[in-house]
């Protein structure tokens, strides 16, 4: 009779296919080991597999699973010994454990804080290496700290209850001999090289190959705006593609982000995107740099107002379809319409569930960088940027109206127009509030009082100047002052001297003071030139500004429309001001609530 051919277990088969798809990565060819199936009592029955110090990889013959989780679950324990967390050279005395032995070797087992440590930061690699599927869920926020740091944390104040490691460990540590022979550590270097070359060649990325240059994708789309997209045609022609995979590794750069103090766009080669999708990404960032958000962003959360500039900018491009917006990006119908402050006003109720979307730079993480990316070949900026960002736009936006390419979204051709506008300085900004609500005591000629007559008609008698005492009760303001410790006594002094200045222009002959800390001290009225003089720094600990506020709107003598200035460090408390007012603060200085009226920044 003919042999029976053997039975074979399709569930062992799915676990060799998902071996197969780990080792076919770039990342794990230089692992040159073999897959062992686990014999009884070797794991427990609720583990997946381990991996010895000397790198022989078992797996439970009982589990059920796809290919696609059974390489999550090989990479992972694959990473353990790429990140070194099997090496005792890598370890802190507090890392280790007791003393273990079993059938391949002896060896120590992971403290549970360290332990947790090394697989968070391992599944927090496969998410963004995208390999496989992770058979079992996963908390939707991994901290960011390494390893060391985690569980020096987790052992000084308990390890939390989701990052707490079931069962027996999927690792050990071996001894320091071995770990000589068996450098893992080099061999995932050599695999993060193969791994970044495999994914140039993929996607196109710029290399040499002997005198031929290969562009990428995203090189294809900057050209697209130089030749077909005026508008940002001459913005294009200026800015610089940095593709490169350490620098985005480094920088925990997802996709893109954006400098524009050197005109640099750093883009992530690792990222499969057609042509379509990069050209939205490359209007995006360059929009980020010519609409000066970074330097916008005043006394905001940075990642917050990043998210609100992103909103609105998604929506224009949207608009205009340029390109085409690749998934996950922030996008919602509802704020069309909205400036960037706006948005940001709006989303700002919410930072819990914002603190989970993400930039094209990644989740919690603004793609508006603050400062150049070091990186080889990084080009020195002699230019003033500003003005260059100013002219592209502005020149831009006319070629754009003399070709007839279509409408603009209405937010996006005012920002640009507000931009051919610099903005006033705040000295200058204040001047002009001080013209709009402090009414000047123009002088009238009056018989009242006559003047002195002229020696050639000495019998003639003629008019004198004076001002009527209605509009000189009239003609003064109300400034609640923050004296406590904090306040900045050389931005007071300036902020001081110019009111004073701007007073006098106006032939206001005084102002009602009222000084605040902890508590209101009214000065009454003084001279405008005298208020600086009057100033103490008291240092008496919280501001607290609206009994200030209260003194002045229920006073008698002062005028019902006066307006109140309220000079502060923004270190005070909520204010509710029922008339026209304005707030002096310094720059960066952020009020704890929305002022309702105008806000001037002192540099």
């Amino acid at each position: 009779m003919p042999r029976q051919k053997a039975k074979v277990d399709p569930w062992r088969q799915k676990a060799e296919q998902g071996w197969r798809l780990t080792t076919d990565h770039p990342l794990f060819r230089a692992y040159r080991y073999r897959l062992h199936v686990a014999r009884d009592s070797e794991l427990a029955p609720d583990a997946w597999g381990a991996v010895s110090a000397e790198g022989r990889v078992r797996h439970h013959p009982g589990r059920r699973a796809e290919p696609e989780e059974w390489a999550w679950v090989f990479a992972h324990l694959l990473l353990h010994l790429g990140f070194g967390h099997a090496d005792p050279r890598s370890a802190l005395p507090g890392d280790i454990g007791e003393r273990t032995g079993d059938r391949w070797e002896t060896a120590f087992l992971p403290d549970p804080a360290y332990r947790a440590a090394c697989c968070l930061a391992v599944d927090r690699f496969l998410r963004t290496l995208k390999l496989g599927r992770c058979p079992e869920p996963l908390p939707a926020e991994l901290p960011h700290e390494d390893e060391t740091t985690l569980s020096e944390r987790w052992r000084r104040l308990g390890l939390p209850a989701e990052y707490e490691p079931t069962g027996p460990p999927d690792f050990v540590i071996g001894d320091e001999e071995a770990a000589k022979q068996m450098d893992f550590q080099r061999n995932f270097a050599i695999g993060v090289a193969d791994t970044a070359t495999a994914a140039l060649d993929l996607a196109g990325a710029p290399r040499s190959t002997g005198d031929r240059h290969v562009d990428g994708p995203w090189d294809a789309a900057l050209r697209w705006f130089v030749s077909s997209y005026p508008l940002l045609g001459a913005l294009a022609a200026g800015m610089k593609i940095v593709a490169d995979v350490e620098l985005a590794r480094g920088w925990d750069i997802s996709i893109a982000a954006v400098s524009a103090e050197s005109a640099e766009i750093y883009v992530n080669p690792l990222v499969r995107m057609s042509v379509e999708e990069w050209r939205f990404v490359l209007a995006h960032e360059m929009l980020h740099a010519a609409l000066h958000h970074g330097e916008r962003v005043g006394g905001r959360d940075p990642y917050l107002w990043n998210v609100a500039a992103d909103y609105v900018i998604n929506g224009w491009l949207v608009e205009m379809a340029v390109g085409e917006m690749p998934e996950g990006l922030l996008y919602d119908q509802s704020l069309a319409g909205l400036s960037a402050e706006a948005v940001y006003d709006r989303i700002a109720a919410d930072l819990r569930r914002l603190r989970k979307l993400g930039t094209l730079r990644g989740r919690g993480l603004g793609d508006v960088l603050d400062r150049p990316l070091p990186h080889p070949g990084a080009p020195g900026r002699h230019t003033d940027l500003d003005e260059y960002y100013r002219n592209a736009l502005c020149t831009g936006l006319a070629y754009h109206h003399n070709s007839g390419r279509g409408l603009l979204p209405s937010g996006l051709e005012q920002e640009i127009r507000a931009l051919d506008q610099p903005p006033l300085p705040w000295d200058a900004a204040l001047a002009r509030w001080f013209d709009e609500h402090v009414p000047s005591a123009d002088r009238r000629r009056s018989y009242a009082r006559a003047s002195r007559r002229q020696a050639s008609s000495p019998d003639i008698p003629r008019p004198g100047w004076i001002r009527p005492e209605e509009l000189v009760r009239r003609a003064t303001f109300g400034v609640v002052l923050d004296t406590s410790g904090s306040m900045d006594t050389r931005l007071l002094g300036k902020a001081l001297g110019s009111i004073a200045s701007y007073a006098t222009a106006r032939d206001v002959p005084r102002a009602r003071v009222v000084f605040c800390d902890a508590a209101a001290y009214d000065a009454g009225y003084l001279p405008v030139e005298e208020i600086a003089n009057r100033v103490r720094v008291r240092g008496r600990g919280g501001t607290v500004l609206q009994p200030g506020v209260n003194l002045l709107e229920r006073a008698e003598d002062f005028p019902p429309a006066g307006p109140i200035l309220v000079i502060t460090d923004g270190w005070c408390d909520v204010l509710r001001i029922r008339r026209e007012h304005a707030f002096l603060i310094p720059e960066g200085a952020r009020l704890p609530f929305a002022p309702r009226g105008p806000v001037f920044r002192m540099r």
